[in-house]
């Protein structure tokens, strides 16, 4: 056999797929290849019961496969039909099917009855079944007359339907004129015959278009029955209808139906029977008419209804048991019950049975010598019949074979020849139908082949069962062996699994199964062999699958899912929902990983999948969106049980929108004093749907209620109808009451009033009574109108009372209120603190004492006592400035109190007043005290002047503050290097008359930094610091002017640059020039050009920059002083006088400015860094250079 070069690819999935592939190769592996003699085998056939469309020819299919190919004929009606003689009757060419032309001329009619067609070669003859052809019908419904019903309200009623018979039966439904179905229910049903039953009608009925339709679905008509009329008199018209049409001593009132217990429509009596085929749908049918509308129910008697295969229809009337057996015999029970009885009608059911296969024959395909064995075997109720033919012959009648012995459902095969060859045909028959197979006998000596394509590539995922196939054919029958690899040995049972059609079976497929595989098939005639290949694939898997995720509606969800797969392999993601496609809408996207669904509403909750495909597998993951949102408002608000001072509250529950409801809020406005105002009534559990509230008197209600759930709180329902309370008197006082006098004579009393809720009625007012609290009057009472306050004039100072505000209406008064406590007005205190006295602490603190005022005296709630003090001056002084006195205030009875904060060295005085809620009283007697001394302040000032070579002079102001007298001053100074470094530390002491003062012997250039304080005998103060240079030596400048490495300056380098650049123009120009033959003049071209930086300098004639304020100069380290004078300070820049250059000609003034003659000028650069400020000038430069 041929190999194939490419492999085909034969993947294998997941799930049924081994199986069906197994039960297929079972299947093929005992057919015959095509291109062996075999006998005739039936492929297609009409099925038996052929009900055909007389507007259509006739198409009547036998197809068969056979070597030789086989001839067809027909027998119709059990004798020869001789398709020839009939012009309207063709045979398809290669096939057995017959065409019936009927659309040209004849009839379908003409052509009904019972067609059978025999296939045949040499081997035999297979027949099909007996085809029972018939065109179908659909009549029209006789005429008839149908009068009108009338019916009393509550009566049954039958509309019959009475469809034509059809072929095949009509389906009937109800509709009225305009084609609309007619409603059903519990009351009003159709039956299983068609006709429509009321249990009891209602003047709703009333109609003139019931019409029953039969639809014929074979030949797509509708036939129609003639309307029916009915109308429904109820006990109001029967009796108007009475009355108008007789005399008064002849009326009678009708009555309506009277209630009563049911009674069947259908079936009738007490018991019926049913019987039903096996496979068939088992249909029971109760219908029952009452008043009121009776229910059905269903039991079977001696067992239960089957759980899965039991349905209830037609408003649980009709019972159906589907795939019946015969199991399913008995008795079943079906109770029609209302609220005045039942009734009972027992069905006896019998399943009976066609006959059905249990085993069916097989073909045989037996090489000569073999034996072999047909069984065909059935059952049914009753028990079928089997007979054997022979080619279509009865086998009683048929050639005797000597190799053949029947033992009734089995025929045994003995050492057969090829002339043993033949078709059997097996009949099971019964009253109830037949069951014919055809099975042949082949008898063939043929060498193994291999049916299953060579180099078939089987692809498999991991750890699943891999099936390779080795289709084969041989007679005898081929022994099958496998090999993997080229020298691999047989592959056992241990391991691998060995089907009877040849598979191989690997039942957990590996990663080293990958390979070639060799099925070799063997017989006594010969070998074949086949090789197929196997790969096996990583199975897909779920990296990130979707989550389960509750949104709210209106908002934004995505579900991401990442599947890592086979590399070879390509996944497609599909996304479900509700195992359905997603809707077409533009708010769902889908990206690489990711499902996203935008302003999320209601209907996309559900279950999402993420699916995955390969060729070989599929994997899926599925993940629940719950759209939740706030609850809608509840609805159907009702009031009932309307008492004075409560009231029930009703309403419906909204949607929750999927998040339970937790709680209900409920809140009332009172129309009458608060229009508009929503106030909190209630909470209740979010179970509930009722509340008792409760009210106050005099007030107009209205209620709504709010839901809230975890996600937020619905918008309130609509509000509920008004509901006023009756008036009563008030049932609670004023708050806050108090009573405070605003003048020495008089008590104002205040309250916080009721509010319109709280008043109970109309008429609010106030009763307002007082009296001394340490006196024997009686209480002073006076009403007032609904104010906040009540005046009491002409009272003693500072007196207790006692106070009451109630509360009262034009229905009463509320309860009697407590009295509370007030006093009458306060006045200023009268008597001064005595006896004070004072205690110095130390030089900034004091402490003071006095004698507490008789409590008679404050007139008044004494709130403490008050020191003025301050610092006294001298008269010329006191004259020049306002004295600044501060306040120090002890709350409460103390009678003593610090000082802090005094100036040391300084003469303080004081007083002393009480002081209640009016104010102050009379101060104490003025009492003075000095302090000690105490260290002086830091000097206001420090500048460093007039800088030379060796000197440097300082001036400075005294402290601000000496507290005390000054002793001396200390100065401390010490050098500072160009690292920063300190140097020694030298101490100096000045007198403490000195302002100014000059050190001398210094170094040159040299920063400096001073520390300065003043003393007193108590200790030193603090101090101010200072730094400063001294002045450079103006030859050793200008050395270190020119020995100043300017390789590294910006202006250098642009500068160096600037001059290459124009030398190179330069000698392109004059190489152009030369080309021209000319001459370049450059002695002359240099003289034009001569820079005038760049010629030398005299040693006598340098150059000055321009001295500037400190304040310009850039500071050297971040926190630097900069000195409001001219001095020069460390933390300023490194820059000094000295690197500017002056000469001795340079002067300073007193004040250290620089009155010196410039014989030149340079600009200075800013500081980089800690590197010297100096800026190099394009002499130093050029000199550097050359």
């Amino acid at each position: 056999m041929q190999l194939k070069t490419m492999p085909k690819k034969k993947p294998l999935s997941a799930g049924i797929a081994p199986l069906f592939l197994f039960l297929c190769q079972m299947i093929s592996a005992l057919d015959v290849p095509l291109d062996l003699v075999q006998p005739p085998t039936i492929t297609q056939q009409s099925p038996k019961d052929y009900i055909i469309d007389p507007r259509e020819n006739i198409v009547i299919q036998c197809e068969a496969k056979g070597k030789p190919p086989p001839s067809f004929s027909w027998t119709r009606n059990g004798t020869h039909f001789d398709i020839d003689k009939d012009p309207l009757v063709t045979m398809k060419p290669g096939s057995g099917t017959l065409v019936i032309n009927i659309m040209s001329e004849g009839k379908a009619e003409t052509y009904e009855g019972v067609y059978q067609c025999t296939a045949r070669n040499e081997r035999g003859a297979a027949v099909s079944n007996n085809i029972v052809v018939r065109p179908s019908r659909s009549p029209l419904w006789t005429k008839e007359r149908l009068e009108p019903i009338i019916l009393r309200s509550g009566q049954s009623l039958v509309l019959p339907c009475r469809p034509p018979i059809g072929l095949p039966p009509a389906i009937i439904f109800w509709m009225d004129n305009s084609f609309q179905r007619l409603p059903q229910s519990e009351r009003v049903s159709q039956g299983l015959n068609g006709d429509l039953y009321f249990s009891n009608v209602l003047p709703e009925d009333t109609r003139e278009d019931y019409i029953c339709y039969a639809r014929f679905n074979h030949t797509q008509t509708i036939q129609q029955k003639q309307p029916i009329s009915l109308k429904v008199i109820s006990v109001d018209e029967l009796n108007d209808t009475i009355a108008a049409n007789l005399s008064d001593t002849e009326f009678y009132g009708a009555k309506s139906s009277k209630e009563r217990p049911p009674t069947f429509l259908t079936p009738e009596g007490n018991e019926s029977r049913k019987e039903e085929l096996r496979g068939n749908v088992l249909s029971l049918e109760c219908i029952a008419e009452g008043l009121p509308t009776p229910i059905i129910y269903w039991i079977k008697e001696d067992g239960t209804l089957p759980v899965n295969r039991t349905f209830y229809r037609n408003f649980k009337k009709t019972l159906q048991i589907i795939h019946v057996s015969e199991a399913d015999s008995g008795n079943y029970q079906c109770i029609a019950k209302n609220a005045l009885g039942a009734v009972h009608h027992t069905i006896s059911v019998t399943v009976k049975a066609a006959p059905y296969w249990i085993v069916a024959p097989h073909n045989l395909v037996l090489s000569p010598g073999e034996n072999g064995t047909l069984i065909c075997r059935a059952n049914g109720n009753p028990k079928p019949r089997i007979s054997w033919l022979t080619n279509g012959v009865p086998v009683e009648i048929a050639l005797d074979d000597p190799s053949r012995k029947i033992d009734g459902d089995t025929i045994m095969f003995s050492n057969v020849q090829e002339s043993s060859s033949a078709v059997y045909q097996c009949n099971a028959s019964n009253k109830y139908g037949y069951l014919l197979a055809n099975a042949f006998v082949n008898v063939l000596a043929e060498p193994p082949r291999i049916l299953t394509s060579a180099n078939t590539l089987y692809q498999v995922i991991a750890n699943r069962p891999a099936l390779l196939d080795c289709a084969f054919f041989g007679s005898p029958m081929p022994t099958i062996e496998w090999f993997k690899g080229t020298k691999g040995s047989a592959l056992h049972e241990d391991i691998y699994v060995l089907h009877d059609n040849g598979t191989l079976e690997i039942p957990v497929a590996q990663k080293d199964s990958t390979g070639t595989y060799t099925c070799v098939a063997r017989n006594k005639l010969g070998m074949a062999k086949n090789e197929v290949h196997l790969e096996i694939k990583d199975p897909t898997r779920f990296i990130k699958q979707p989550e389960y995720a509750v949104v709210q509606r209106g908002s934004k969800v995505s579900f991401e899912c990442k599947v890592k797969h086979d590399h070879t392999l390509i996944p497609t993601i599909l996304w479900l929902k509700d195992n359905g496609e997603l809707p077409n809408d533009e708010r769902f996207s889908v990206n690489k990983d990711h499902l996203v669904v935008s302003d999320v509403k209601d209907d996309d909750g559900g279950t999402y999948t993420c699916a995955a495909n390969t060729t070989l597998d599929s994997v899926s993951a599925s993940a629940v969106l719950r759209v939740v949102d706030v609850p809608n408002p509840p609805f159907d608000l009702e009031l009932t049980n309307q008492l004075d001072k409560s009231v029930q509250l009703t309403w419906t529950p909204g949607d929750d929108n999927n998040s339970p409801i937790t709680k209900f809020i409920i809140e009332y406005e009172d129309a009458m004093h608060e229009a508009g105002l929503w106030r909190h009534q209630a909470e209740v559990s979010g179970t509930q749907t009722t509340a008792q509230l409760k009210l106050s008197p005099y007030v107009n209600y209205s209620f709504r209620v709010m839901a809230e759930n975890s996600i937020g709180r619905s918008v309130p329902s609509e509000a509920s109808e008004q509901y006023l309370t009756k008036a009563a008197e008030p049932d609670q006082n004023p708050t806050a009451v108090e009573g405070l006098g605003t003048e020495p004579d008089n008590l104002v009393i205040t309250w916080k009033p009721l509010n319109g809720f709280q008043s109970n009625g109309p008429g609010l007012q106030y009763k307002v009574s007082w009296r001394q609290k340490d006196g024997d009057d009686e209480w002073t009472s006076v009403v007032v109108a609904n104010v906040s306050k009540y005046i009491v004039s002409g009272t003693p100072t500072f007196v207790p009372y006692l106070i009451k505000v109630q509360a009262l209406n034009d229905v009463g008064f509320a309860p009697e209120p407590a009295a509370v406590m007030g006093h009458s007005g306060e006045d200023l205190p009268m008597v001064a603190p005595g006896n004070v006295r004072v205690s110095v602490v130390n030089s900034t603190l004091a402490e003071v004492h006095w004698d507490p005022v008789p409590p008679k005296s404050v007139r008044g709630h004494l709130q403490g006592y008050r020191i003025y003090y301050w610092k006294a001056q001298s008269s010329s002084k006191r004259n020049r400035r306002h004295i600044e006195k501060k306040i120090l205030t002890f709350q409460g009875s103390k009678t003593h109190g610090m000082l802090p904060g005094l100036q040391p060295y300084s003469h303080y005085v004081l007083n002393v007043r009480v002081v209640n809620g009016k104010g102050e009283g009379p101060a104490s007697a003025d009492r003075g005290f000095h302090t000690p001394e105490g260290v002086p302040s830091a000097p206001s000032s420090l500048k460093i002047v007039n800088p030379t070579l060796d000197s440097l002079t300082l001036e400075w102001d005294p402290p601000s503050h000496p507290n005390g007298i000054l002793t001396e001053y200390i100065l401390k100074y010490q050098p500072i290097n160009s690292t920063h470094e300190l140097g020694p530390l030298v101490d100096l002491k000045i007198p403490a008359n000195k302002t100014r003062w000059t050190l001398k012997n210094l170094n040159f250039s040299t920063r400096y930094k001073f520390y300065f304080y003043a003393q007193t005998s108590v200790g030193s103060g603090s101090q101010i610091t200072e730094e400063a240079i001294t002045t450079v030596d103006e030859g050793k400048k200008a050395m270190a002017s020119r020995q100043v490495d300017i390789a590294t300056q910006g202006w250098f380098i642009g500068l160096m640059c600037a001059v290459a650049l124009l030398i190179l123009i330069l000698l392109i120009v004059c190489f152009i020039r030369r080309n021209k033959g000319g001459k370049y003049p450059v002695k002359e071209k240099e003289d034009a050009h001569a820079d005038p930086e760049i010629q030398p300098m005299k040693e006598d004639d340098g150059t000055f920059g321009e001295y500037s304020d400190a304040e310009d100069h850039k500071p050297l380290k971040k926190g630097s002083r900069t000195p409001s004078d001219r001095t020069v300070k460390k933390e300023d820049s490194d820059d000094s006088l000295v690197d500017y250059g002056e000469g001795v000609n340079g002067q300073f003034n007193e004040d250290g400015s620089f009155i010196g003659q410039y014989s030149g000028k340079k600009e200075k650069e800013p500081a980089e860094g800690n590197e010297s400020s100096e800026a190099p000038s394009p002499v130093n430069a050029m000199n550097s250079f050359v």
